[in-house]
């Protein structure tokens, strides 16, 4: 009999303790956190569509192409992931990210005009070719290694 006491007790001030809370969420829907959720989600609608408006594109880019400082910045990244890093013991991640490499060289060589044989080439010939490219890239003015190397 006594635990029953307890057990009616203890959801009699569960439910005392939990009334306020339970009104303030239904009687203030800014408490439930949905209408900031909603207007949250709306504000990241706009601020991207703003973004995609501001964007400043070179008229002479075809849409979807990046820019030559994203092209860089991609080259500088990857060429330090094809150095060091997991890439080493893993050769799936090698592979892809040679493949992500020699396609970024690509697109900056068609970019600045730079003429490039990369795509029928394996193995050390394909390795030379990346040589020249790059040291042709960089002769264009396109600086994607430190100085250092």
């Amino acid at each position: 009999m006594a635990i029953a006491h307890i057990a009616v007790l203890s959801a009699a001030l569960s439910a005392l303790l939990m009334l306020p809370c339970a009104a303030a969420a239904v009687l203030d829907p800014e408490a439930r956190g949905l209408r900031r959720l909603i207007t949250r989600r709306r504000d990241d609608r706009s601020l991207r569509r703003l973004d995609r408006t501001l964007q400043v594109r070179d008229p002479a880019t075809p849409r979807g192409v990046p820019s030559i400082e994203q092209l860089a910045y991609d080259l500088r990244r990857l060429d330090r992931q094809r150095r060091s890093g997991p890439t080493r013991c893993s050769e799936v991640w090698l592979a892809a990210v040679m493949s992500a490499y020699d396609a970024r060289l690509q697109l900056a060589c068609r970019r600045l005009g730079v003429p490039e044989h990369l795509q029928p080439l394996e193995g050390v010939d394909r390795e030379l070719e990346r040589l020249r490219v790059e040291h042709q890239l960089q002769a264009a003015g396109l600086s994607f290694r430190p100085e250092a190397d």
